[in-house]
């Protein structure tokens, strides 16, 4: 804030001070200068104790004595809605006080400006837009307060300083844009003689629409997913029961027949077990014999047997579990296929849990494709959509499929990121084996070709920007 003593005012007459604000003007290296000059350096023609400039499309833009304005604290907030009054008062310089605001905006007007302020609008430059439209509400204004009553002089001099500073500032703004009638005369230029030649027989015109055609042109949208033949319907083998795998009666990708042995877990501590059952029942048996016999003579006796009776069936039960395990640890296969797992000496001597998942049956000729779409890679897809699968290892000869299903949640894959199961039936039967892997095509919606070119990376700007 400047000072209100009289000598900061500065020596001279003030068409001369007038004089040389403007020459300052005129050389200022920015606009934020200008701003500076506008809330500052108009002490020099009258003094004030604060000053402030508001703009209709930046709201308080600079406060003297102040390098940065806070546009959120109190005080900015109350001069902004005390300029947004003012502007409405018309073109012309006025002063006010706080009895010209009733209601909460006069009633803070002492805690924050002192008695008297001169508003001195910044109107339109003349031939402008807003101009031309009649508007007659200013597009800023310069605000100064003191203590001591403006007169009229004062507030000539100072209209005439913003009305100088208005046009210099106007000056250095960017163009708002073309009039209309400019964009309606720069397209009509373009469809005009050439060197005596009419556009279309200009070779850059030629290429420009050969170009715009071009990318209008409708192709199917396609995207790309890693895939493979995965088995259409396999019959799942999982662990029995829980224990040591012993050994296995095949090999990877063997055929095999139904009912034909698979695996076996270690049987022997399911036998000690099955034994101790055995002998256990045997002798609850025995001891519900000698109890009968005894019941004849002793009615205490007779009392046991139906305890002992059930400990019997316990035990026959128990045994019973024990030759169902047993029979359980020889695993048979289903159906006829061919058997697919990994190496069996890495599951030999591994301990697994019931439930475990250990091989898969497939039968010869029933697959179909499986592929893991992107999440950026999303696009709708038809029923039935043409999916194309390329074989690493017979990229000339495509599998053929069609959509079954695209799973709606996206799941993580072993590599740590997250796509979309699709499962594809296939057209024709292959004779590529189950477990090849490629690159599968999906194909969407007819989009131009410009679309289809720019939707990455335009994706990918989107991304960037956030917008």
């Amino acid at each position: 804030m400047s000072s209100n003593s009289p000598a900061s005012g500065g020596a001279g007459h003030p068409l001369a001070v007038l004089l040389d604000l403007a020459r300052r003007a005129r050389h200022a290296a920015s606009v934020r200068e200008l701003q500076f000059l506008a809330v500052n350096e108009t002490h020099a023609l009258s003094p004030y104790r604060q000053a402030a400039l508001w703009l209709r499309e930046g709201g308080v833009v600079s406060l003297s004595g102040v390098i940065q304005v806070e546009a959120n604290v109190p005080y900015v907030l109350w001069l902004q809605s005390l300029c947004g009054q003012l502007v409405l008062r018309g073109n012309g310089p006025c002063t006010v006080d706080s009895t010209d605001f009733p209601g909460p905006l006069g009633e803070a007007w002492g805690d924050w400006l002192p008695a008297h302020v001169a508003w001195l609008p910044l109107t339109a430059a003349p031939g402008s837009s807003q101009a031309a439209s009649g508007e007659d509400e200013p597009i800023g204004g310069l605000l100064l307060a003191r203590d001591a009553a403006w007169t009229e002089q004062e507030i000539l001099l100072l209209a005439e300083w913003v009305d100088t500073w208005g046009a210099l500032w106007r000056a250095r703004q960017p163009q708002q844009g073309w009039h209309w009638r400019r964009l309606v005369a720069g397209v009509r230029s373009g469809f005009r003689r050439s060197g005596g030649r009419r556009w279309w027989q200009i070779p850059a015109a030629r290429w420009g629409l050969a170009v715009a055609l071009v990318l209008c042109l409708p192709v199917r949208l396609t995207v790309l997913a890693p895939g493979e033949l995965v088995p259409a319907r396999p019959a799942v083998i999982r662990a029995p029961l829980e224990g040591v795998i012993d050994t296995f009666h095949v090999q990877p990708n063997q055929a095999v027949k139904k009912d034909q042995p698979l695996f076996g877990f270690d049987e022997a501590l399911i036998q000690s077990r099955f034994e101790v059952s055995r002998q256990a029942q045997a002798t609850a048996e025995a001891e519900y014999r000698q109890a009968a016999q005894q019941a004849l003579t002793d009615a205490k006796s007779k009392a046991q047997l139906a305890l002992l009776t059930g400990k019997i069936e316990e035990k026959k039960a128990e045994a019973a579990f024990l030759a169902d395990q047993l029979q359980r640890a020889r695993v048979l296969a289903p159906q006829d296929g061919i058997a697919l797992f990994d190496d069996p000496s890495e599951w030999i001597g591994k301990p697994v849990a019931v439930g475990e998942r250990i091989m898969r049956i497939a039968s010869p000729g029933d697959v179909e494709v499986e592929a893991w779409v992107p999440l950026a890679d999303a696009i709708p897809l038809a029923e039935e959509a043409s999916v194309s699968l390329y074989l690493n290892a017979s990229p000339l000869s495509p599998v053929e499929a069609s959509l079954r299903y695209l799973a709606h949640d996206a799941v993580e894959r072993p590599d740590g990121t997250y796509a979309y199961r699709l499962r594809a039936t296939l057209t024709a039967p292959t004779g590529h084996r189950v477990g090849l892997k490629g690159t599968a095509r999906l194909q969407g919606r007819w989009v131009p070709l410009a679309y289809w070119v720019l939707r990455r990376p335009l994706a990918s700007v989107r991304a960037a920007v956030g917008w």
